[in-house]
C-alpha cells in the first residue's frame, strides 16, 4: 500500500480536493452561458460583460454568509439547502437597487473535505444560480484542520450584478403618503439563528422548519414596471427596525402596522420559549416579511398583485426611522 502523503496525514488531502473539483464540472457548467469564458479551476473566473441596451451600466456587488444556520445543517446532516440560502441571500441584497445578477463565487472553509457534503453544497449553489440566471464562475475550498470542529464548515459567497444607472432604485423619491408593501418570508431565512437555537427545543420538525431555504425575490421584483418601485429593503439581520431606514430619506419615517400580516408560528414560539421582548423580535427576525417595497399610493394595488405582497404601512414625515405600531389594523393602511 502506498505511503500516505505527509500533508494528508496532517489533515489536508490535496489529491481528494483535486478529485472533487473535477467531479463538479457538470454542476458548474449548468449555470454558464456564452458570457463565461475559460475553464473551471483557473486562478480567476472570466466573464464577458455585455450590457446591451444600458446607457450607463453600474456593477453592483455583495458578499455574505449563512451564519449559525449551518449548525442546523450539521445536526440534520443536510447540506444542499444552505448552499441555496447563500446564493439567494446575496441575490436579494443586489436586487434592492434593481440589479440583475451576473455571476457568483463561493468559499467553503472546512475541517476536512467530505465528498458527500461537498457535493450537496455545490448542488445547492448550482440549483439556486440556475434558477436565478446567475453564473457560478468560481470558488475556493480551504481544508483547515484545527480551525473547525470535526464535520463542520463555513460558507461565504460573493455576487456581482448590473443595473442601468437611470433605473437604479435608491429611495430618493420616497415621500410622505407613499405605501409600504411587505413580501412574505417563509421563515427565519438566514438570520437570528443564534437566538433561535438557544431557546427552541430540539426536534426534527423544528429543525426542518429552521432549514427552510431563504427566498429569492429578484424574479418577482423584475416583473414590476420601471419607475414604480421607489425603494426596496431586504429584511435580514436587524429586522424591519434596522433595515428599512437604510432606504428612507432623512425626513421620512416608515410607520408599520404589525397587525397587517400573520406572523409565522415559528416566531411566536421563539418569543414564548425565550421570553423575548416583542420589540426585540422585530429587530432580530424578519417576523414574516422578507422584503419591503415602497411605492406611490396610485401604484399600490397593481404592485401588490405583481409581488403577491401585503400593504403593511405608510410613509410619514419623520427622521428616517421605522415606527412599529402594535395596534389593531388601521383603515388608512
Amino acid at each position: 500500500m502506498p505511503k500516505k502523503k505527509a500533508y494528508a496525514r496532517a489533515g489536508v488531502d490535496v489529491d481528494l480536493g483535486n478529485k472533487l473539483k473535477s467531479r463538479i464540472q457538470s454542476l458548474v457548467r449548468q449555470t454558464h452561458g456564452t458570457n463565461v469564458l475559460g475553464k473551471i479551476g483557473g486562478f480567476g473566473g472570466l466573464f464577458r460583460a455585455q450590457f446591451t441596451g444600458m446607457r450607463d451600466p453600474i456593477l453592483v456587488s455583495s458578499i455574505d454568509g449563512v451564519g449559525t444556520k449551518l449548525k442546523i445543517a450539521f445536526a440534520l446532516d443536510r447540506h444542499d439547502t444552505v448552499g441555496a440560502d447563500l446564493v439567494n441571500h446575496c441575490l436579494n441584497d443586489i436586487a434592492v437597487v434593481g440589479a440583475r445578477p451576473l455571476f457568483f463565487l463561493d468559499y467553503i472553509g472546512c475541517e476536512k473535505l467530505e465528498p458527500r457534503v461537498f457535493d450537496q453544497l455545490l448542488r445547492g449553489f448550482s440549483r439556486a444560480c440556475r434558477e436565478a440566471g446567475c453564473a457560478l464562475i468560481g470558488g475556493e475550498t480551504a481544508q483547515m484542520p484545527g480551525m473547525y470542529r470535526k464535520g463542520e464548515y463555513d460558507l461565504a459567497g460573493c455576487i456581482v450584478g448590473v443595473v442601468d444607472r437611470r433605473k437604479m432604485i435608491d429611495g430618493w423619491t420616497i415621500k410622505p403618503g407613499d405605501v409600504v408593501l411587505g413580501l412574505p418570508s417563509n421563515g427565519l431565512h438566514t438570520n437570528g439563528y443564534s437566538l433561535a437555537r438557544k431557546v427552541l427545543p430540539r426536534s426534527r420538525k423544528i429543525d426542518n422548519e429552521l432549514l427552510r431555504v431563504h427566498k429569492n425575490y429578484q424574479p418577482l421584483l423584475a416583473k414590476v414596471p420601471n419607475g414604480i418601485l421607489k425603494g426596496l429593503a431586504h429584511i435580514t439581520g436587524g429586522g424591519l427596525i434596522d433595515n428599512l431606514p437604510r432606504v428612507l430619506p432623512k425626513n421620512c419615517d416608515a410607520v408599520i402596522d404589525t397587525k397587517s400580516w400573520r406572523v409565522p408560528p415559528i416566531f411566536e414560539m421563539i418569543r414564548e420559549k425565550g421570553d423575548v421582548d416583542l420589540a426585540e423580535m422585530y429587530q432580530v427576525f424578519n417576523m414574516g416579511i422578507g422584503m419591503v417595497a415602497i411605492v406611490a399610493e396610485r401604484d399600490a394595488k397593481k404592485t401588490m398583485s405583481i409581488l403577491r405582497a401585503k400593504r403593511i404601512g405608510r410613509i410619514e414625515r419623520g427622521r428616517g426611522k421605522t415606527i412599529l405600531s402594535f395596534r389593531a389594523k388601521s383603515r388608512n393602511l
